[in-house]
């Protein structure tokens, strides 16, 4: 583990805190990806059961990517602005602070008499009492686990082939099917452990990543014709027409980096997603350039390979600004 600002704990004082609170509410950061809703909902399946009221959360109101319906308890997530439950405990995962949960998970969060973060996001200060930040963990759902693990769960128990599957599905995604940078030892040491509880790696696959809508191919298919060459890096962008023209939804948009990333010869790839009243970009890279530094400029970060970022003005202004910083690298 690298030690980070704010880590103050381990994760085996999170696991026994937990196992003295009775009602959890869990919520990872706006716009959850695999990876968010895999740690949400496997520690939430791990509380559940070792007997405790556990409550997933997601941190706004949009509806969460039909791709990830597969996982167990998907169907019991709550939009966090709806969430009025009382609670011991607030889980933050795969959420570096308070700003990235949104105003309605922070008003949960500040009810809790005990707020914990599990993530793999380095940032300079400590959003909860109990912290602990891995940013070498390949994932955050591959903190979960360890914590499920700590939790005293049978390893064979159908309880523990359901916390597998949503972890193994956050830590499939986060890892770009075990071919990112972020993908190391303990990344495939964490696999073969959630495998061995049973799980199903051909219909997780399937359901992640052989399940594409027609406007998703077609949303990729329009950046790759639109990319422009910016020195060492592939830019593209989506407009709001270009999706409302499509017939597509956010989510469609959200892996459309992923062809820009494959382009030979190219270090870096960065997609401008247009949404109402601002921007948000994404940034991968594939040689030794921190992009996540590039994010931190805008007010966004990430990890070294992977970062995002938003920026408050249209579409054409965006282009311009990010074809002048990419032309630094």
């Amino acid at each position: 583990m690298t030690v980070t600002p704010q880590t103050n704990t381990t994760l085996q004082e999170i696991a026994a805190e937990l196992l003295k609170r009775d009602a959890i509410a869990i919520c990872g950061h706006v716009n959850p990806d695999g990876d968010c809703i895999g740690s949400t909902l496997g520690l939430a399946c791990a509380l559940r059961a070792v007997g405790k009221t556990a409550f997933a959360l997601v941190a706004d109101d949009g509806p969460v990517d039909a791709s990830l319906s597969f996982m167990p308890g998907f169907a019991s997530l709550v939009p966090a602005a709806a969430f009025d439950e009382p609670i011991d405990a607030f889980v933050m995962v795969d959420a570096p602070g308070a700003q990235r949960i949104g105003e309605a998970a922070e008003a949960v969060r500040a009810a809790a008499a005990l707020t914990v973060t599990i993530d793999h996001h380095a940032v300079p200060e400590r959003a909860s009492r109990l912290s602990y930040t891995d940013p070498d963990s390949a994932s955050a759902s591959l903190l979960v686990w360890e914590v499920a693990k700590l939790l005293g769960i049978s390893p064979q128990g159908e309880d523990m082939r359901e916390v597998a599957t949503c972890c193994y599905s956050g830590l499939l995604t986060d890892t770009g099917r075990f071919m990112h940078q972020n993908t190391n030892l303990e990344a495939f040491q964490g696999a073969v452990e959630m495998m061995a509880c049973g799980l199903d790696a051909a219909r997780i696959s399937t359901a992640l990543f052989q399940q594409r809508t027609e406007a998703s191919v077609k949303i990729d298919a329009l950046a790759v014709d639109r990319m422009q060459v910016v020195g060492r890096a592939l830019l593209s962008w989506i407009s709001i027409g270009d999706i409302e023209a499509l017939g597509a939804d956010k989510h469609d948009v959200e892996n459309a980096i992923a062809p820009l990333r494959s382009i030979a010869g190219f270090d870096v790839a960065c997609i401008l997603k247009e949404r109402e009243g601002c921007v948000r970009g994404s940034l991968r890279a594939k040689d030794g350039t921190d992009v996540a530094a590039v994010a931190r400029e805008f007010g966004g970060g990430g990890h070294k390979a992977a970062a995002g970022f938003t920026l408050e003005c249209g579409i054409d202004e965006a282009v311009r600004i990010m074809q002048d910083r990419l032309a630094t690298l």
